[in-house]
């Protein structure tokens, strides 16, 4: 099986703080895969690397084989941890920018996740409740053909209801043989969708196995070995 993101002996710091310390590990095709850890522990750092918008202080990281640029762009759908919308544009503007944007944008999937939620196309942004920006966000992701999907904290500071929402629509619009990397600290809501878990822990690789072995060798929950492992 191919692999679509890849870190080799990654090192990334701050002046002198280091965020990342020697990380590698292999993302094969196909999965979905939890980059987990508690705030602060380098997450958010990685994926940055991995979009090109920080660069390593040494090592390295490979999307589909190339180093971050356009061409990793172009098969990577990214949503990031902050609200990236323009408050002043319509949803059906919105949309419209991210079909021009993104080749691999499909108005029909987009439209189709907006009715299904109730959002009209012709509401302001900014009129939306923040529950409500965070899944146009997610959509106008997820409306994208990607062969790579990485979703920094997707179901942080939302409603249980809303979580459910969030990962069935990641989960039913995923294209097949596409691959999900979802960075998140909240353990026990995404551990039913996930299949390889890599546990981060102060900018080093503490775990990273795949999720049904390692659950069925330990007897226990990926949220009981997460408490287990970063318990203070």
């Amino acid at each position: 099986m191919a692999t679509i993101l890849e870190c080799n002996g990654l090192y990334k710091s701050y002046g002198k703080v280091p965020a990342l310390v020697g990380v590698s590990f292999c993302v094969e095709e196909g999965g979905v895969v939890g980059l987990l850890g508690p705030n602060g522990s380098g997450k958010s750092t990685l994926i940055k690397l991995a979009m090109g918008m920080l660069q390593p202080s040494s090592g390295r990281i490979l999307i589909d084989g190339k180093a971050p640029c356009p061409a990793t762009k172009a098969v990577t759908a990214y949503l990031p941890d902050k609200d990236f919308l323009t408050s002043w544009m319509r949803v059906e503007q919105a949309v419209a920018y991210s079909a021009d944007f993104f080749a691999d944008f499909s108005r029909q999937k987009a439209e189709a996740m907006l009715a299904r939620l109730g959002i009209g196309m012709k509401q302001k942004i900014r009129t939306l409740s923040k529950g409500t920006r965070e899944k146009l966000a997610l959509i106008l992701t997820m409306a994208r053909d990607a062969k790579l999907y990485i979703l920094d904290e997707p179901i942080a500071g939302v409603d249980p209801a809303a979580r459910d929402f969030i990962l069935d629509t990641v989960m039913s619009n995923r294209p097949a043989g596409s691959t999900v990397f979802l960075c998140t600290h909240l353990i026990a809501d995404v551990e039913p969708i996930l299949t390889h878990a890599i546990f981060l822990n102060r900018g080093s690789i503490v775990l990273d196995e795949e999720v049904a072995p390692l659950k069925a060798q330990t007897g226990k929950t990926l949220d009981e070995l997460f408490r287990e492992e970063f318990r203070w």
